[in-house]
């Protein structure tokens, strides 16, 4: 997920055709399939990344109720469905697209300007396709160079892992057991694309495409996780160019709960020019947030997600900084060998 510019249009509501049995019965079929997952993995419900991926063969199905809210609009996804698959044990293809709604909230009259009523729209919102890449990873005891480099691609496609098969086979190599990492870094590619050109041009979703283009890094220092995300956002024609940065730190309680506090920051580095000349302010969205996951059964196939948070800046009507916003969903892990 990443926050979005709110713009105030003269719109109406509508239901997408999304909405009515379809939703319930996939996510039916996603929870009998859960039973047999393997693994989870980190990134929703925060607005940062990390360079975890699913792993080989593995599933991970996000249904996230996702709100941002300020004085003058809120914008929602109800839900937002996030699938990733994990190609090999380094490589994660993902593929992002919600039901989005956008609320223009009522404005009493002022000195200049008369009172505006209030207004809410509903649709597809924009798809977001990418793929994430651990280039480097490092364990515990082995050089920081050497082998930390490298994509998995050579063992994607392959039934199992040398590593798994070395499990099977009786001698010394029988109970080697998967190394932890204390320190990776990985790239994660993703562009924004308009699904719907009526949603475009009702103002429900801004015009793709849009790419962003980040870097994330995950170490640890004794019980605390450290999570980075840093990149760079390339508009387009209507869309300012921006700049995204966050930062997570928490812990894993035991293997089922984890918690982590958030800041995060988006903000403009140019701005557009709007169809009179004139130009555009830049904008922000600068947030501090509180969230986690818990395991809701015994195999930690299913998994609650949360997170809250709001502006550590000043809000008003005429910024956009939220003066709330929060993250409810569930994940949904199955797959592999």
């Amino acid at each position: 997920m990443r926050l979005k510019w709110l713009a105030a249009e003269d719109i109406h509501w509508t239901w997408p055709r999304l909405h009515g049995r379809a939703l319930p019965h996939l996510l039916a079929l996603l929870l009998l399939l859960a039973a047999h997952a393997l693994r989870a993995q980190g990134g929703p419900p925060f607005l940062t990344d990390d360079p975890d991926t699913p792993g080989k063969q593995h599933w991970e199905i996000n249904f996230g109720w996702i709100g941002d809210r300020n004085p003058a609009a809120g914008s929602y996804q109800v839900p937002d469905l996030d699938i990733n698959y994990g190609l090999g044990a380094r490589i994660q293809l993902k593929f992002e697209i919600p039901i989005a709604v956008q609320e223009t909230r009522p404005q009493p009259a002022s000195g200049t300007d008369p009172a505006t009523p209030g207004h809410v729209i509903g649709g597809i919102g924009g798809s977001i396709p990418g793929i994430k890449l651990r280039f480097y990873e490092h364990h515990p005891g082995e050089p920081w160079m050497g082998h930390a480099f490298g994509t998995g691609l050579l063992t994607a496609f392959t039934r199992r892992d040398p590593s798994e098969r070395n499990q099977q086979q009786p001698g010394p190599e029988a109970h080697k057991t998967e190394l932890p990492v204390d320190f990776s870094v990985s790239t994660y590619p993703q562009l924004y694309l308009d699904s719907s050109a009526r949603s475009v041009a009702r103002g429900l979703v801004d015009a793709g495409p849009n790419f962003l283009l980040p870097l994330e890094f995950s170490t640890r220092i004794g019980p605390i996780r450290i999570n980075g995300d840093f990149g760079y956002s390339f508009g387009n024609q209507t869309v300012p160019q921006s700049w995204i940065r966050g930062l997570l730190v928490g812990h894993e309680f035991n293997d089922r709960t984890e918690a982590y506090l958030e800041i995060y920051d988006q903000q403009d580095a140019n701005r557009v020019y709007a169809s009179n000349g004139t130009r555009a302010p830049k904008k922000r969205q600068a947030t501090l947030g509180l969230g986690g996951r818990r395991s809701l059964n015994k195999n930690k196939t299913l998994n609650l997600l949360l997170m809250g948070g709001r502006s550590f800046q000043a809000v008003s009507v005429n910024n956009s900084q939220p003066s709330w916003i929060a993250y409810t969903g569930f994940q949904v892990l199955f797959g592999g060998n």
